[in-house]
């Protein structure tokens, strides 16, 4: 149709109704979608938008238990709250712009202060079924797609709360699954930001009384090299060590909300924490020194808080509230006081800390020299040209489509080729290694810039300062599906645990899943990536097939190639997850062959073998 040409009338101004607002434009409202692989997908929002609510009822004083059942697609949350008004139910759940939380003297530190969270549960659900007990009577509601189906009111001999049920919609979302490890951690954050809270998941417990000092203590893979120093305040909990790990890890929340992307209040920490123990030693330290290997966990609780997004996964907040101290001189003020005096009255762990932080200051200026000729040999490398294809948008752009830059990681010319050529210019990059790289195990950041291949990556990431200045959002290491294309993956993946953890820990480092098989006859074509798929396609396709096995990215068209890296593209994930010592692991897997690992390695080829020889038999049948 001639652009020029298309009409512009009364008709063509359209306005919808909440619902589907919601329904055609979720990205908006739950960020992206998914199917449940990922603990950033759409169901997971939906669960937690229905949680604040509850867990905002806790903070205010009011219920300390919280029941989750999950039930394959089905979830019932039911808190012991006041309840929401009888006669509001209805309209909390369906009316936009309409909460509680506008009037700070009901909720004054809440997370949810936009009166759109269960609105979007709702328009996104199949069913959706909300009770409210109060005082010996009930008011209920029920949904589909945000459409009132019914409404009621009686009598009750329930506990005063809220029971929530709800039903993702299929047509929205869908083939999903609840992974429930994803729940767990949720459920675990709540509860170490909400100390003395209980959340019962399926008839497990989860209560902490520690706060973030059980977090700490959960998530460390590694024993610290001092106990955690513990720091409470009105509206602020701090807990602080350090490991043997390069990089930082440093949870931040608000308001109960796990802040993943960070924001003001993060910077603020990681100022105020370097400057602190810079003063408390009287030495002018570099910040990266102080903060190398820290682990540590901060929470605030602001009024009003602004996000970035939905989501509320950044802070945008620069004050504490209206008329309150800003966030940075907040934080700032009070680590100066509490941290300052726990060193004075624990010299034990003051000197563990300086002789670590002496120790990564020494590291730092042995490798100064060689940081210089690698950013020379990098520009001298036509980085751009030669290694890296870029893109145009990255992670560390101000604009809309950031979220989706992607650098692909490949092995030799041929997969780089196909890749270049099938890629969205706009938010995919390609980097192409050369051969296999260096075991980097047991090594000290020296090798990265010594190693070509390794200085080069850490140059198009950007990461070699911070790693907030990430170039790409997703870190996507695409390998053959053979042997040697797992062994490059392994290497790659030890490369990032090793010098670049929290790459890992930020979810930004990702496994391409590529098709194994291809079926086809002259009408259809099926792309399997596992032999179970593949078998359904031989069985949609009929008689005489034409299957054929991709052992390496080389082998697949750049036209081919262009649908799995596209909207559909299948990433798995890399995680570590609570119980991951990394040097431990690496030791294991990556270090001299021990006689357990020796075994390990035997017993898990046996049965790789005996899956080709099945594997083989069936393509042949």
């Amino acid at each position: 149709m001639d652009a020029t040409k298309a009409t512009y009338l009364d008709d063509n101004v359209i306005t919808l109704d909440w619902n589907e607002h919601i329904r055609r434009r979720p990205g908006m409202y739950i960020g992206k979608l998914g199917d449940g692989s990922s603990p950033d997908d759409g169901i997971y929002i939906l669960l937690k938008e229905v949680l604040d609510n509850s867990v905002d009822e806790y903070a205010m004083g009011f219920g300390k238990q919280i029941a989750i059942t999950i039930d394959e697609t089905r979830v019932t949350v039911r808190d012991y709250g006041r309840g929401i008004p009888l006669t509001k139910v209805v309209a909390v759940s369906s009316i936009m712009n309409t909460g509680a939380k506008y009037d700070n003297k009901a909720f004054k530190k809440s997370v949810g202060l936009n009166g759109v969270g269960i609105k979007a549960v709702n328009a996104l659900s199949s069913s959706f079924e909300i009770v409210s007990f109060r005082e010996g009577k009930s008011s209920e509601a029920a949904f589909t797609q945000g459409n009132l189906l019914k409404e009621q009111q009686g009598g009750s001999q329930e506990k005063n709360g809220t029971l929530v049920t709800f039903i993702a919609d299929e047509d929205v979302f869908g083939k999903y699954t609840f992974n429930m490890e994803f729940v767990e951690q949720m459920v675990r954050h709540y509860t170490y930001l909400n100390a003395g809270l209980q959340i019962v998941l399926n008839g497990e417990t989860y209560v902490s009384k520690n706060g973030l000092l059980d977090l700490l203590n959960e998530d460390m893979g590694e024993e610290p090299l001092y106990p955690p120093i513990h720091l409470q305040g009105a509206d602020i909990e701090i807990v602080i060590t350090h490991g043997r790990e390069y990089g930082e890890s440093i949870a931040s929340f608000v308001n109960g909300q796990n802040t993943t992307q960070g924001g003001t209040h993060l910077s603020a920490f990681r100022e105020a924490v370097s400057k602190t123990i810079k003063e408390f030693y009287k030495k002018d330290f570099d910040p990266a020194d102080v903060r190398h290997s820290i682990v540590s966990a901060v929470s605030i609780k602001v009024e009003e808080p602004v996000f970035e997004s939905q989501t509320k996964t950044k802070l945008g907040s620069k004050d504490m509230g209206p008329g309150g101290p800003s966030v940075r001189n907040f934080i700032g003020d009070f680590l100066k006081e509490k941290l300052d005096n726990y060193l004075h009255r624990h010299p034990e762990t003051a000197d563990i800390l300086l002789k670590k932080i002496l120790e990564s200051e020494k590291e730092r200026k042995a490798i100064s020299g060689i940081q210089k000729l690698a950013r020379e040999r990098a520009k001298k490398s036509n980085l751009h040209n030669k290694k890296l294809r870029d893109c145009r948008i990255h992670y560390n752009d101000k604009d809309e489509a950031a979220e989706a830059s992607t650098l692909f990681i490949t092995e030799g010319d041929s997969a780089s080729g196909s890749i270049t050529k099938s890629r969205d210019v706009n938010t995919q990059a390609v980097f192409s290694l050369k051969g296999k790289p260096l075991n980097t195990f047991g090594m000290t950041k020296k090798v990265v810039y010594e190693n070509e291949e390794f200085n080069l990556l850490q140059a198009a990431l950007n990461i070699e300062d911070d790693i907030e200045n990430l170039r790409y959002n997703r870190v996507v290491i695409a390998t053959d599906a053979d042997v040697d294309g797992m062994h490059i993956r392994l290497l790659l993946i030890t490369f990032f645990l090793q010098f670049f953890p929290d790459i890992i820990r930020q979810g930004h480092l990702y496994i391409l899943q590529t098709p194994l098989f291809r079926v086809r006859n002259k009408k259809e074509t099926f792309y399997c990536y596992t032999p179970e798929e593949r078998e359904k396609a031989i069985r949609k396709v009929g008689k005489h097939p034409e299957i054929t096995r991709f052992k390496g990215l080389g082998e697949i068209s750049p036209a081919e190639f262009a649908e799995f890296i596209g909207e559909t593209m299948r990433l798995d994930r890399v995680r570590l997850s609570k119980d991951d010592n990394i040097h431990d692991l690496l030791e294991f897997y990556m270090g001299k062959n021990t006689p357990d690992r020796q075994g390990f390695i035997i017993d898990h080829l046996r049965i790789e073998e005996a899956l080709e020889e099945v594997e083989e038999e069936e393509i042949t049948k």
